[in-house]
């Protein structure tokens, strides 16, 4: 299990996570997801002991990372899948890790075969390694210590299709097996066909935390009227947060009839009202980060 609570990193006057606070449970994927700047790698580097964090605390299975004894036993991590050895094989890079893990060598050749690299390519330097082979070789050194929790940072960057989806294989099973999942990604419509939880970060704070499920059901109404600019200010007046569609309608997250009520008021003509739907994670991920990057603008 991690346990983050009240996570702040400031450089200097800059804040760049302010107050984060989430978990992950064993036997769950958590998407962790914001845009770029949002402290999403610092939060992770904070997680793993690689940067002091300014105030809160972060745990897994109850212990900070640095107090862990041999601690990829416990923890896999893959923060930054270009932080390899380049002189190196990949099965020399895996086979010294092995060594100071104190894990069977064994596990070497059968991890670099679960990763889909070859003899062959066990046999080459990393710096002759694709973007997606070092991936590939990074959640090997991740699994190498057969831990019970993952923190994977960007692991599908340089995948293709194929190497994605063998990706949410991989995690999917390892959670179904009790292990720990925390995973970020820019890829949304990966992360919502893998994560069981999504936590979403802008602006260094937490905007939404909770189950997929529980996130996506709360996608707001879709509405179109024949006036729009009328609507959305009529909307915004009443205090209904609204996000502008490609085809001039606008979701509100708000329930039907406070929607409807609202339009009757102001005494607009409404082409549609209805559930919002097909957006899924991207659609919550625009409309929370965008309301996000407003607020801490604003502050």
């Amino acid at each position: 299990m991690i346990s983050v609570e009240h996570l702040t990193k400031r450089y200097g006057p800059h804040t760049a996570v302010n107050d984060v606070s989430f978990r992950c449970e064993p036997g769950t994927v958590t998407g962790f997801l914001g845009p770029n700047g949002a402290g999403k790698s610092t939060t992770m580097r904070m997680i793993t002991g690689l940067t002091p964090p300014t105030g809160g605390t972060a745990t897994v299975d109850g212990m900070p990372y640095r107090r862990l004894p041999n601690p990829g036993r416990r923890v896999g991590v893959l923060l930054d899948a270009s932080a390899q050895h380049p002189g190196r094989t990949g099965r020399e890079t895996l086979s010294l890790a092995a060594q100071v893990m104190g894990v069977d060598r064994g596990r070497v050749d059968k991890l670099l075969d679960l990763v889909g690299l070859d003899a062959k390519a066990g046999r080459k330097r990393v710096r002759q390694y694709s973007l997606g082979m070092r991936q590939r070789l990074g959640l090997a050194h991740a699994l190498l210590g057969d831990p019970r929790v993952l923190i994977l940072d960007e692991p599908a960057n340089g995948l293709d299709p194929e190497g994605i989806f063998w990706m949410r294989t991989v995690l999917r099973d390892f959670a179904d097996r009790g292990g720990t999942v925390l995973l970020s990604s820019h890829l949304l419509r990966e992360v919502e066909a893998v994560a069981d939880r999504l936590v979403v970060i802008g602006g260094g704070r937490v905007v939404a935390d909770g189950t997929k499920d529980e996130l996506l059901a709360g996608s707001g109404i879709r509405v179109r009227a024949l006036e729009p600019e009328k609507l959305e200010w009529a909307l915004t007046t009443a205090g209904v947060t609204t996000t502008r569609t490609a085809d001039g309608a606008f979701v509100a997250q708000a329930d039907a009839e406070t929607v409807g009520r609202t339009a009757a008021a102001a005494d607009l003509v409404l082409l549609e009202l209805r559930p919002a739907d097909g957006g899924g994670l991207e659609q919550l991920f625009l409309e929370l980060t965008t309301n996000g990057a407003a607020k801490e603008a604003a502050r």
